[in-house]
């Protein structure tokens, strides 16, 4: 195998995705709506369903869940 095609496996090997839960993925919204960092936690609610009180319940702001209210499943 030439240093070509060993360097794109290893990089391949490193790059892997990590695994994310819900519960993760919960925490992760709050601390990204009280971080305002409104567009990534956006991406994280709409792929987990996360509703708001689930949010709410993380530590999220009720300001910044408020604010976002449109997004969250009901």
């Amino acid at each position: 195998m030439g240093k070509s095609k060993t360097r794109i496996l290893r990089k391949g090997i490193n790059d892997q995705f990590t695994r994310m839960t819900r519960e993760d993925a919960i925490n992760e919204v709050a601390h990204l709506l009280n971080s305002n960092k409104n567009t990534q936690a956006h991406n994280l609610i709409t792929m987990f369903g996360i509703e708001a009180e689930e949010a709410l319940e993380a530590g999220a702001s009720y300001e910044a869940v408020i604010a976002m209210k449109n997004i969250f499943n009901k």
